[in-house]
């Protein structure tokens, strides 16, 4: 607000979150049958935005066989004691910005 007195005039700020980028992509792993495989990439920036890990066109969830953590702007995937169906390209998409391995 600005006021001289005999007039006063106000504005508003408002703010829109910034996108968050993928800063460390993620990587392949190789591992062996009924092992874990662990998957990580890191944003610019923690985020409200939704994140979403596939496997394949399959959108994973947490539960006893996947597990999805977030610390801070690092997110990452555990796919336990992997099978030989598990093969295949995992991706991870937040916003528009997405990197799979």
């Amino acid at each position: 607000t600005c006021d001289t007195g005999d007039q006063q005039t106000t504005a508003a700020v408002h703010l829109k979150e910034a996108a968050a980028t993928i800063v460390e992509r993620l990587k392949d792993v190789t591992t062996y049958e009924g092992e874990d495989a662990v998957f990580e990439c890191r944003l610019s920036r923690e985020t409200a935005q939704d994140a979403q890990w596939f496997l394949g066109d399959v959108p994973l969830q947490s539960n006893e066989m996947n597990e999805i953590r977030v610390q801070g702007t690092r997110h990452s995937l555990i796919l336990r004691k992997v099978t030989l169906e598990d093969c295949g390209s995992i991706s991870f998409k937040v916003g528009q910005h997405s990197s799979a391995a």
